[in-house]
């Protein structure tokens, strides 16, 4: 179940981006409500919040030992839950997710662009930024309740 998780995540993530690049570089922002959720085509050159620009094989190896060091740990800890563990995976797929875009393109494509009104533009983000994001929120829930481990049969 998890290797589906994950590939459904990086499949998910690929063909939106792909569909981003096809139907809205170049164009003006596709708005789905109005002063709240649009599409809109970005070229992400550093990492969350556009912070590091233009520092790619810093974020490859970053990546990358990210990526072994959540497999080893998942490897060595048998007693983690199901929740835990997919946490972790919707973590790893993210990763590559926009690993795959760095490697092919040398920048990652971001599209989905939230506002609220005028008083704050979050920036924009991508179906990889937000599984990580929500699996790092889950998993900090578990750690902080000390809920990310079986605590007796699952």
């Amino acid at each position: 179940m998890l290797y589906i998780i994950f590939l459904l995540i990086v499949a998910l993530d690929q063909m939106t981006k792909y569909l981003a690049v096809e139907k809205l570089m170049g164009q003006s922002p596709f708005v789905i409500i109005n002063n709240f959720l649009q599409f809109n085509y970005v070229e992400n050159f550093g990492a969350a919040f556009g912070i590091m620009q233009n520092k790619q094989t810093f974020f490859i190896i970053i990546t990358v030992i990210i990526f072994v060091a959540i497999i080893i740990f998942m490897k060595l800890n048998n007693n983690l839950n199901k929740i835990m563990k997919i946490s972790l995976v919707m973590i790893l797929a993210g990763a590559i997710g926009n690993l795959i875009d760095r490697i092919r393109l040398g920048y990652v494509v971001d599209f989905v662009d939230v506002k609220f009104g005028n008083v704050y533009d979050y920036p924009v983000f991508n179906i990889a930024d937000s599984s990580i994001v929500v699996a790092t929120l889950i998993i900090i829930y578990l750690v902080l309740t000390d809920k990310y481990e079986l605590k007796g049969k699952e």
